[in-house]
């Protein structure tokens, strides 16, 4: 397949996403505004902290999971790919799952009902509801742990119109579960945190329905292939030690914050992840139609071609969040103001550290996808490990010691940038990705075209004024600003002529 062929594929595919996730962030913005005032700050403050503290098990499953992906999409990249390999892989993975869940499940029941009940900061009339939400979240992750093998044949085989299209589905069930809340007289946080469960129950099942009718390989097939398994295990070993850093630190915070800071800052970083992943889809659903074609580019020892997606990938990534995290920030007060009913405490300084944490990951993925395709990962997932772990502790030295709860976030986005460095210093050894190239092509033109709009923002009058006309047009100000910059600063010239090339084309064909 040409390179033209293959940009045309992932324009595709994010055309899919991007349908999916506007409809889908819609929705979700809308029921978190319902959801907050509906359960209150605490009672949301105390399902994202119990969440959250279900998926640090996630570890043992999320490096198995990177596998699965890693595996199924390398194997399809491979000249002599036969169907029953791919239903070897599948099949070994699917038990594999099952396996890890029904551990993580007998954890959570023994050691999770323990640490909610005597080390989590929530007001004792509700501890009982708490503990409901620790088993229904322990049953939304079983169900969605089981859903790995499928998605994962869905995004090898770049179908992302099928997430499009499911997704239709799943926010209408929300829709429903808002409204449920809005007219319910019963616990609305026992029952929301019950209809999570068959909601996630409804939708994988779909999900699983679609792959069986659409792919060969989604077969189970008796019978275990030793050498794959012993292949798998050895990649996810080394996986689970990186998985399982990044989830302490991750989720480690949000626990962290409920000890120094109670539910109601939990709330508050619960409203600011919402708002995180709303904006980042926008970038990640443009990388998961990359990701890809990095990994098949990887098997097929085409590194030119991996490289220079990668450094696409970063650079545009970067500028797709930059448009839509720079009109944000500067109104955040007002659009908080509108979205929601009551603001808790911090937001507005979570939601704007969330988003320039973004920006740094935005570098972070497409390297990262680069280096699992690979294979070897053994050495940085050791450095990883380093990394994250004295962000973890140096969280907890800060909050210990009385500093600001947003010193966490600053500390996540001081310690991203080490993990970056590491990122290409390992991908310069193992597949030979060219550090200079990404610097000049990629990392200064956007620093440049961020700086330059960055000061278009701080200049430009009317951020305290309370009024919708004037928000309105501060926004597109900064859009369209930043937008040129972009064009003018960021783009590389054969890049201008491709965009001026793609509008004269789409202006003629309206003509």
């Amino acid at each position: 397949m040409s390179v033209s062929d293959n940009d045309k594929r992932i324009a595709k595919n994010t055309f899919f996403l991007y349908i999916r996730q506007l409809l889908v962030m819609a929705v979700g913005l809308y029921t978190v505004r319902v959801i907050l005032a509906a359960l209150g700050e605490e009672d949301y403050g105390i399902y994202n902290v119990v969440g959250g503290f279900v998926a640090m098990f996630s570890i043992l499953s999320g490096a198995l999971s990177v596998a699965i992906s890693r595996f199924i999409t390398y194997e399809m990249g491979q000249p002599d790919v036969t169907t029953f390999r791919l239903q070897r892989i599948f099949s070994s993975s699917l038990v594999i799952q099952v396996v890890i869940g029904l551990i993580i499940s007998l954890l959570i029941a023994t050691f999770g009902v323990w640490f909610v009940e005597n080390k989590m900061v929530i007001p004792s009339e509700r501890l009982d509801v708490a503990l409901y939400v620790l088993l229904f979240s322990t049953l939304s992750f079983f169900i969605n742990l089981l859903s790995v093998p499928y998605n994962a044949l869905i995004i090898a085989r770049e179908q992302m119109k099928a997430f499009a299209y499911i997704s239709i589905l799943e926010i209408v069930l929300k829709l429903l579960v808002a409204y449920l809340l809005m007219v319910t007289s019963s616990d609305k946080l026992m029952l929301y945190a019950f209809c999570m469960v068959v909601v996630s129950l409804i939708v994988r099942s779909v999900y699983t329905i679609y792959c069986k009718r659409n792919f060969e390989e989604c077969r189970f097939v008796r019978g275990f292939d030793k050498k794959l398994l012993s292949k798998m295990f050895a990649f996810s070993g080394w996986a689970f030690l990186g998985n399982g850093v990044v989830v302490l630190k991750e989720q480690g915070s949000s626990v962290l914050l409920n000890l120094f800071g109670g539910p109601m800052v939990n709330a508050a970083q619960g409203i600011a992840m919402q708002v995180n992943a709303a904006v980042y889809s926008f970038v990640s659903n443009f990388m998961i139609a990359s990701n890809p074609q990095i990994t098949k580019n990887c098997a097929a020892g085409d590194l030119n071609s991996m490289h220079s997606l990668i450094i696409r990938s970063e650079k545009f990534g970067f500028f797709i969040l930059l448009i839509i995290l720079l009109p944000l920030c500067a109104g955040i007060d007002y659009v908080l103001g509108v979205w929601l009913v009551d603001v808790p405490a911090h937001t507005t300084n979570f939601i704007v550290l969330i988003l320039l944490y973004s920006l740094i990951e935005c570098f972070v993925s497409p390297l990262t996808t680069g280096v699992l395709a690979q294979g070897k990962i053994k050495s940085f997932e050791i450095v990883l490990t380093f990394i994250y772990l004295g962000n973890f502790i140096a969280s907890y030295v800060c909050l210990k010691i009385g500093m600001a709860v947003e010193s966490v976030f600053v500390l996540n986005i001081i310690f991203k940038f080490f993990v970056l460095v590491a990122l290409l210093l390992h991908s310069r050894s193992k597949y030979s990705f060219p550090i200079a190239r990404f610097f000049r092509e990629c990392l200064l033109p956007s620093l440049l075209v961020f700086l330059v709009s960055a000061l278009f923002v701080y200049v430009l009058p009317g951020k305290d004024t309370p009024f919708i006309g004037i928000f309105v047009v501060r926004t597109l100000a900064i859009a369209t600003f930043t937008c040129v910059a972009v064009f003018v600063i960021g783009m590389a010239k054969r890049e201008r002529l491709y965009v001026k090339k793609l509008l004269k084309e789409k202006v003629c064909s309206k003509i």
